[in-house]
C-alpha cells in the first residue's frame, strides 16, 4: 500500500470574510462615527441606523467564521485521493475492455510485449503519477560517503536532494504566496511618519535628496530579505530566536525596547490617521484618533491570524496610496529634472541631518520582528523547497518594497515640484492645503485619502507587530482588545495635551531610532550561525554587508539622536 504524505499547509484557522466585505465595514463605521461627531442633524438620525446594519453584518460574519472552523486545507483532487492513500485509482474510470479479467495483466503475445487496452494504459499512468509523487515529497536523503573514481555522481554537498521540477503555474502561485508578507510589512515604509520626513525634505532641498530614498529603499529589501530568511529557514520568528538563544537578563531589557518601538509606531500611525480625518472632514484629533483605533481594530478582528485575508486588505490600502500618489505626480508633472537628484551630495548640516532621519526611520525594528515571523508561518520542510521560497521570497519583496519606495520617491518629487524653496518646515495641514492650491482640489483629496489609508493600515500592521513580539519574547499572547487600548494611550495623550502632530511624528521616529541596533544586530548573528539556518547559512559576503549595514544605520541614528539633543526638535 503507498501512502503518501500531504504537502503540509501553512493556512490554517477560521475562514475570514472576503476582503471586499472588510473594506465595505471599515467605510460604513467611518462614515457613521463621522455623521455622530461631525454630522448635521439628518445624518446623526441615519447614523444608528447604519451602525444597526453593520452589527448584523458582523454577526453574518462570526457565524460564517464559527462555520468555517478547521484547517483550510482541501487536500487533493477527488480523482487523485485514492491514488494518494491506496495506491489504486479512485473514483477515476475509464471504460472496460472485453479481454481479461479486472487487475489480471494480460498474456503476452508470442513475439512482443504485451498488448495494450484501456486498463493497462490507465494503470501504467497511475504508476507514473505515484512516481512523480514519491519523487515530489520524498525527504532528503542523508548524504552518502564519497566513491572513489572518476564521473561519480552524488548528492549536492549539503546532502539535499535536487529541487522538485514544477511549472511556471506552481513558481507564480509560489512568488504570490511569497509576495503576501511583504505587503503587509511594505506598510512601515509607507506610515504617516515617511509622509513628513519625505515631504519636508522635497519643500526645502527639492529633488537634491531623492538618492536618499533610493539607499534607503534597496538596505529596507536587504535587511527584510535576512529578516523572512531567518523565519522560512529556522520556522521560528526573531523574537523566539532571541528568547531561545539569550539568557533572561538579556532577553527581558530586548523584550521591553521592542515594546516601547512599537507604541512609538502605533504614536505616529495613529496621529497620522487623526490628521488626514481632521482635513477630510473636519473631526477634532482626538475624536478622530479613537475613530482610527476603533477602525484598525475591525481591521484586526475580521482577518483571522494565519489567513490571506489581512493581507489582500493591506495589499488593497497600499494599492489606494500608490493610486493617490500615481495622481498627484501626474497632475503636477513632477518626475520631470528626478534624474539630477540621483547624484549623491549635501547642502550643509540641515541637509545631512535630513537625509539621515530618512535613512535612520527607513529600517523599522517593529517590521523586522513582523517579516520574520510571517516568514515563519511559510518554513519549508527541506533544504530544495526553502531554497525556492527563498527565490521566491526575494521576487515578493522586490515587488512590494519597490512599490512603497516609488511612493516614497513621488512623495519627494510632488513637495519639489509644489513647494520648491520653501524655507520653514512644512506641517501635513500647510501640505495639504498647498497641494489644493497650487496644484488643484484633487491633489489634496488623493494626499487625505493616501494618508488616511496609512494611518489605517499601518496602525494594524503595527498591532501584529506588538503580538508578534510579546508571543515570541515571552510565551504569552493577550486580547487584542486589550493591546488595542494599551497602544492607543499615548497617541491620545499626546492629542489630548493639544502637542503639535508633526512633532510627535518626529518624536516618535527618534524612539524608533533606539530600537534599530537591537533588532539588526540578533538579525545578522543569527543568520551566520550555522546551528541555526543549516546549510543555508549567510555566505561570508552576505554577512560582511548585513554588518556594513548595522555600522551604518546604527552610526546614522546615534548622530540623528545627538544632533536632536543638541539642537532640540
Amino acid at each position: 500500500m503507498l501512502r503518501v504524505p500531504r504537502r503540509p499547509t501553512t493556512v490554517t484557522g477560521r475562514r475570514g470574510p472576503r476582503p471586499a466585505r472588510v473594506v465595505l465595514l471599515v467605510l460604513q463605521v467611518t462614515a457613521a462615527v463621522t455623521g455622530l461627531v461631525a454630522g448635521g442633524a439628518a445624518q446623526r438620525l441615519l447614523a444608528p441606523a447604519l451602525l444597526a446594519v453593520v452589527g448584523l453584518q458582523l454577526l453574518v460574519v462570526s457565524r460564517a467564521a464559527r462555520r468555517g472552523d478547521g484547517p483550510r486545507d482541501p487536500g487533493p483532487p477527488r480523482r487523485l485521493r485514492g491514488v494518494l492513500r491506496t495506491g489504486r485509482p479512485g473514483t477515476a474510470r475509464a471504460p472496460r475492455a472485453a479481454g481479461p479479467a479486472k487487475g489480471a495483466e494480460p498474456a503476452p503475445g508470442p513475439g512482443g510485449p504485451a498488448p495494450s487496452t484501456p486498463y493497462t494504459r490507465r494503470n501504467a499512468s497511475m504508476r507514473a503519477l505515484r512516481r512523480r509523487l514519491r519523487t515530489h515529497f520524498a525527504p532528503a536523503p542523508t548524504p552518502a560517503p564519497a566513491t572513489a573514481g572518476a564521473g561519480a555522481a552524488g548528492p549536492p554537498p549539503d546532502g539535499s536532494a535536487p529541487p522538485p521540477v514544477v511549472g511556471r503555474r506552481a513558481r507564480t502561485r509560489t512568488v504570490v504566496l511569497m509576495t503576501g508578507p511583504a505587503v503587509v510589512v511594505s506598510m512601515a515604509y509607507v506610515d504617516p511618519g515617511n509622509f513628513a520626513s519625505n515631504m519636508t525634505a522635497g519643500a526645502r532641498y527639492g529633488m537634491m535628496l531623492l538618492w536618499v530614498i533610493v539607499l534607503a529603499n534597496v538596505i529596507a529589501m536587504f535587511v527584510q530579505y535576512l529578516a523572512s530568511k531567518a523565519g522560512i529557514v529556522s520556522g521560528r520568528s526573531l523574537a523566539e530566536l532571541c528568547r531561545d538563544h539569550t539568557p533572561r537578563p538579556v532577553r527581558w531589557p530586548l523584550w521591553a525596547q521592542a515594546e516601547l518601538v512599537a507604541m512609538a509606531t502605533d504614536l505616529a500611525e495613529f496621529v497620522g490617521g487623526a490628521v488626514a480625518l481632521h482635513l477630510l472632514f473636519g473631526i477634532p484629533l482626538l475624536p478622530a484618533a479613537v475613530i482610527i483605533g476603533v477602525v484598525s481594530l475591525v481591521l484586526l478582528a475580521l482577518a483571522p491570524d494565519g489567513k490571506r485575508r489581512f493581507e489582500v486588505t493591506i495589499g488593497a490600502f497600499l494599492v489606494v496610496i500608490l493610486v493617490a500618489f500615481v495622481y498627484q505626480s501626474l497632475s503636477s508633472g513632477s518626475w520631470d529634472g528626478a534624474a539630477s537628484g540621483l547624484t549623491p551630495r549635501f547642502a550643509g548640516a540641515d541637509s545631512l541631518l535630513l537625509a539621515t532621519g530618512m535613512v535612520g526611520a527607513t529600517v523599522m525594528p517593529h517590521a523586522i520582528y513582523l517579516h520574520s515571523a510571517l516568514g515563519a508561518r511559510h518554513a519549508g520542510t527541506g533544504p530544495a523547497q526553502q531554497r525556492a521560497l527563498l527565490r521566491a521570497n526575494r521576487t515578493g519583496i522586490v515587488i512590494a518594497l519597490g512599490a512603497a519606495g516609488f511612493v516614497n520617491a513621488t512623495m519627494l518629487t510632488i513637495a519639489a515640484t509644489a513647494f520648491s524653496g520653501a524655507n520653514s518646515d512644512q506641517t501635513l495641514e500647510s501640505i495639504h492645503s498647498g497641494l489644493g492650491s497650487i496644484v488643484g482640489p484633487g491633489a489634496a483629496l488623493a494626499f487625505a485619502l493616501a494618508l488616511l489609508a496609512s494611518g489605517l493600515a499601518s496602525s494594524s500592521v503595527g498591532t501584529c507587530a506588538g503580538q508578534v513580539i510579546m508571543q515570541g519574547f515571552l510565551r504569552r499572547q493577550v486580547p487584542l482588545l486589550v493591546r488595542r487600548l494599551v497602544t492607543m494611550t499615548p497617541p491620545l495623550v499626546v492629542l489630548a495635551l493639544g502637542i503639535d502632530p508633526t512633532w510627535a511624528l518626529v518624536l516618535s521616529q527618534v524612539v524608533l531610532s533606539f530600537g534599530i541596533p537591537f533588532a539588526l544586530v540578533p538579525l545578522v548573528i543569527f543568520t551566520s550561525r550555522r546551528s541555526v539556518m543549516g546549510p543555508l547559512v549567510n555566505r561570508p559576503l552576505t554577512t560582511a554587508i548585513g554588518t556594513v549595514a548595522v555600522l551604518l544605520i546604527s552610526a546614522l541614528n546615534v548622530f540623528l539622536i545627538g544632533m536632536v539633543a543638541t539642537e532640540g526638535l
